[in-house]
Protein backbone atom coordinates (compact mmCIF):
# COMPACT_ATOMS: atom_id res chain seq x y z
CA UNK A 1 0.00 0.00 0.00
CA UNK A 2 1.29 3.33 -0.38
CA UNK A 3 1.57 5.55 2.49
CA UNK A 4 0.30 9.27 2.16
CA UNK A 5 1.31 11.99 4.82
CA UNK A 6 -1.54 13.77 5.79
CA UNK A 7 -0.17 17.33 7.11
CA UNK A 8 -1.49 18.10 10.34
CA UNK A 9 -0.85 22.17 10.91
CA UNK A 10 -3.50 23.02 13.30
CA UNK A 11 -6.06 24.00 10.56
CA UNK A 12 -7.06 20.15 9.30
CA UNK A 13 -9.96 18.45 8.22
CA UNK A 14 -7.48 14.95 9.44
CA UNK A 15 -9.98 12.42 10.71
CA UNK A 16 -12.60 12.29 7.12
CA UNK A 17 -9.24 12.50 4.85
CA UNK A 18 -7.69 9.68 6.97
CA UNK A 19 -10.69 7.80 6.58
CA UNK A 20 -11.36 8.51 2.81
CA UNK A 21 -7.72 7.34 1.90
CA UNK A 22 -8.10 4.42 3.41
CA UNK A 23 -11.47 3.51 1.73
CA UNK A 24 -9.65 3.46 -0.86
CA UNK A 25 -6.86 1.37 0.41
CA UNK A 26 -4.40 4.21 0.91
CA UNK A 27 -2.32 3.75 4.01
CA UNK A 28 -2.65 7.20 5.68
CA UNK A 29 -0.44 8.51 8.16
CA UNK A 30 -1.49 12.38 9.89
CA UNK A 31 1.96 13.98 10.48
CA UNK A 32 3.99 16.98 11.36
CA UNK A 33 7.11 15.51 10.69
CA UNK A 34 9.45 16.63 8.00
CA UNK A 35 10.92 13.36 7.65
CA UNK A 36 7.66 11.32 7.59
CA UNK A 37 6.51 13.97 5.37
CA UNK A 38 9.09 13.58 2.13
CA UNK A 39 9.57 9.68 2.80
CA UNK A 40 5.38 9.87 1.75
CA UNK A 41 4.60 8.54 -1.39
CA UNK A 42 2.08 11.04 -1.55
CA UNK A 43 0.73 13.75 0.13
CA UNK A 44 -2.20 15.65 0.80
CA UNK A 45 -2.78 19.15 2.33
CA UNK A 46 -6.41 19.51 3.64
CA UNK A 47 -7.39 22.50 6.00
CA UNK A 48 -10.22 24.70 6.99
CA UNK A 49 -9.76 28.25 8.69
CA UNK A 50 -8.19 31.71 7.93
CA UNK A 51 -5.15 31.73 5.32
CA UNK A 52 -2.90 33.58 7.05
CA UNK A 53 -3.26 31.74 10.32
CA UNK A 54 -2.50 28.19 8.34
CA UNK A 55 0.48 29.40 7.18
CA UNK A 56 2.06 30.77 9.99
CA UNK A 57 1.47 27.61 11.57
CA UNK A 58 3.16 25.84 8.39
CA UNK A 59 6.15 28.20 9.16
CA UNK A 60 6.24 27.73 13.10
CA UNK A 61 6.01 23.82 12.00
CA UNK A 62 9.06 25.04 9.99
CA UNK A 63 6.77 22.61 7.19
CA UNK A 64 7.08 25.27 4.04
CA UNK A 65 10.40 24.25 2.80
CA UNK A 66 9.67 19.96 2.94
CA UNK A 67 6.13 21.01 0.78
CA UNK A 68 8.21 23.12 -1.54
CA UNK A 69 10.60 19.70 -1.45
CA UNK A 70 7.91 17.31 -1.56
CA UNK A 71 6.02 18.96 -4.78
CA UNK A 72 9.41 19.55 -6.91
CA UNK A 73 10.12 15.74 -6.22
CA UNK A 74 7.27 14.87 -8.48
CA UNK A 75 4.94 12.02 -6.03
CA UNK A 76 1.23 13.45 -6.21
CA UNK A 77 0.40 16.29 -3.80
CA UNK A 78 -3.10 17.08 -3.12
CA UNK A 79 -4.70 20.15 -1.76
CA UNK A 80 -8.06 20.25 0.14
CA UNK A 81 -10.28 23.42 0.18
CA UNK A 82 -7.97 25.65 2.55
CA UNK A 83 -4.86 23.59 1.58
CA UNK A 84 -5.87 24.51 -2.00
CA UNK A 85 -5.76 28.33 -1.21
CA UNK A 86 -2.20 27.75 0.17
CA UNK A 87 -1.13 26.36 -3.04
CA UNK A 88 -1.57 29.36 -4.32
CA UNK A 89 0.69 32.74 -4.41
CA UNK A 90 -1.05 34.81 -2.28
CA UNK A 91 -4.45 35.85 -0.37
CA UNK A 92 -6.16 38.97 0.70
CA UNK A 93 -7.32 37.19 3.30
CA UNK A 94 -6.72 39.50 6.58
CA UNK A 95 -4.15 41.60 4.31
CA UNK A 96 -2.26 39.82 2.15
CA UNK A 97 -0.75 37.06 2.87
CA UNK A 98 1.73 34.67 0.74
CA UNK A 99 1.15 31.31 0.12
CA UNK A 100 3.30 28.54 -0.81
CA UNK A 101 3.45 29.61 -4.80
CA UNK A 102 3.31 26.35 -6.60
CA UNK A 103 0.53 27.40 -7.96
CA UNK A 104 0.49 31.08 -9.93
CA UNK A 105 -2.32 32.88 -8.69
CA UNK A 106 -4.67 34.74 -6.03
CA UNK A 107 -7.01 33.46 -3.18
CA UNK A 108 -9.89 36.36 -3.22
CA UNK A 109 -13.22 36.88 -1.56
CA UNK A 110 -16.34 36.34 -2.71
CA UNK A 111 -18.34 39.77 -3.45
CA UNK A 112 -20.79 40.36 -1.11
CA UNK A 113 -23.62 40.62 -3.67
CA UNK A 114 -23.86 39.36 -7.02
CA UNK A 115 -24.18 40.77 -10.35
CA UNK A 116 -28.24 41.44 -9.45
CA UNK A 117 -27.53 43.34 -6.58
CA UNK A 118 -28.33 40.93 -4.30
CA UNK A 119 -27.01 39.94 -1.01
CA UNK A 120 -24.27 37.02 -0.92
CA UNK A 121 -24.69 34.61 1.39
CA UNK A 122 -20.79 34.09 3.15
CA UNK A 123 -19.35 31.44 3.38
CA UNK A 124 -20.65 29.28 0.42
CA UNK A 125 -21.83 25.73 2.73
CA UNK A 126 -23.51 23.19 0.54
CA UNK A 127 -23.43 21.26 -2.52
CA UNK A 128 -22.11 22.67 -5.96
CA UNK A 129 -21.58 21.74 -9.27
CA UNK A 130 -18.00 21.17 -10.67
CA UNK A 131 -17.80 21.79 -14.43
CA UNK A 132 -15.04 21.06 -16.95
CA UNK A 133 -13.23 24.27 -18.32
CA UNK A 134 -14.04 25.36 -21.42
CA UNK A 135 -11.20 24.16 -24.05
CA UNK A 136 -10.34 22.16 -26.50
CA UNK A 137 -10.28 18.42 -25.50
CA UNK A 138 -11.55 16.63 -22.44
CA UNK A 139 -9.24 18.62 -19.85
CA UNK A 140 -10.47 15.73 -16.92
CA UNK A 141 -8.55 12.82 -18.84
CA UNK A 142 -5.92 11.11 -16.62
CA UNK A 143 -6.20 13.38 -13.55
CA UNK A 144 -8.22 12.65 -10.85
CA UNK A 145 -11.24 13.97 -11.92
CA UNK A 146 -11.70 11.40 -14.69
CA UNK A 147 -14.65 9.24 -13.52
CA UNK A 148 -16.46 12.55 -12.50
CA UNK A 149 -19.50 13.34 -14.79
CA UNK A 150 -18.88 16.87 -15.76
CA UNK A 151 -21.60 19.10 -13.64
CA UNK A 152 -21.30 16.45 -10.60
CA UNK A 153 -22.16 18.01 -7.20
CA UNK A 154 -19.50 18.54 -4.78
CA UNK A 155 -19.44 19.85 -0.95
CA UNK A 156 -18.06 23.55 -0.80
CA UNK A 157 -17.64 25.30 2.39
CA UNK A 158 -15.60 28.78 2.05
CA UNK A 159 -15.37 32.64 2.07
CA UNK A 160 -12.43 33.02 -0.49
CA UNK A 161 -11.59 31.63 -4.30
CA UNK A 162 -8.28 31.10 -6.35
CA UNK A 163 -7.70 33.02 -9.11
CA UNK A 164 -5.17 31.02 -11.37
CA UNK A 165 -2.85 33.30 -13.38
CA UNK A 166 -2.78 30.66 -16.15
CA UNK A 167 -5.91 28.83 -17.96
CA UNK A 168 -4.51 25.76 -18.16
CA UNK A 169 -4.11 24.92 -14.20
CA UNK A 170 -7.73 25.28 -13.86
CA UNK A 171 -9.35 21.63 -13.63
CA UNK A 172 -12.52 22.89 -12.68
CA UNK A 173 -14.83 25.82 -12.69
CA UNK A 174 -18.09 26.31 -10.18
CA UNK A 175 -20.58 29.46 -10.03
CA UNK A 176 -21.15 30.89 -6.83
CA UNK A 177 -22.25 34.94 -6.44
CA UNK A 178 -22.38 35.58 -9.69
CA UNK A 179 -18.53 34.19 -9.88
CA UNK A 180 -16.84 31.59 -12.21
CA UNK A 181 -13.88 30.52 -10.16
CA UNK A 182 -11.08 27.53 -10.26
CA UNK A 183 -12.98 24.59 -8.09
CA UNK A 184 -9.96 22.14 -8.81
CA UNK A 185 -6.85 23.06 -10.24
CA UNK A 186 -3.88 20.85 -11.15
CA UNK A 187 -0.14 22.22 -12.13
CA UNK A 188 2.14 18.94 -13.08
CA UNK A 189 2.11 16.47 -9.98
CA UNK A 190 0.26 18.96 -7.89
CA UNK A 191 -3.67 18.57 -7.81
CA UNK A 192 -6.30 20.23 -5.67
CA UNK A 193 -9.98 20.86 -4.99
CA UNK A 194 -11.56 23.86 -3.23
CA UNK A 195 -14.68 21.41 -2.54
CA UNK A 196 -14.02 18.43 0.16
CA UNK A 197 -14.17 15.29 -1.85
CA UNK A 198 -14.36 13.14 1.36
CA UNK A 199 -17.43 14.88 2.21
CA UNK A 200 -19.15 14.56 -1.02
CA UNK A 201 -20.31 10.93 -0.92
CA UNK A 202 -19.33 8.45 -4.09
CA UNK A 203 -18.45 10.81 -6.30
CA UNK A 204 -15.71 12.26 -4.28
CA UNK A 205 -14.23 9.26 -3.05
CA UNK A 206 -14.01 8.22 -6.70
CA UNK A 207 -11.82 11.28 -6.93
CA UNK A 208 -9.29 10.07 -4.15
CA UNK A 209 -9.65 6.64 -5.66
CA UNK A 210 -8.42 8.05 -9.39
CA UNK A 211 -5.62 9.87 -7.39
CA UNK A 212 -4.56 6.91 -5.32
CA UNK A 213 -4.48 4.91 -8.74
CA UNK A 214 -1.67 7.12 -9.99
CA UNK A 215 0.54 6.84 -6.82
CA UNK A 216 3.64 4.75 -8.28
CA UNK A 217 3.93 2.07 -5.11
CA UNK A 218 0.22 1.68 -5.88
CA UNK A 219 -2.45 0.52 -3.69
CA UNK A 220 -5.04 -2.27 -2.88
CA UNK A 221 -8.33 -3.05 -3.08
Amino acid sequence: MARVAIVDYKAGNLFSVEQACKAVGLDPVVTCRQETILAADALILPGVGAFGDAIRNLYELDLVSPLRDFSASGKPFMGICLGMQLLFSASEEFGDSKGLDLIEGRVIRFPDADRDGEKTKIPQIGWNRVVRPARPGNAWGSTPLENVRDGEFMYFVHSFYAVASKPEHVLATTEYAGVEYCSAAIKENVFATQFHPEKSADAGLSIYRSWADGIPNGRKG
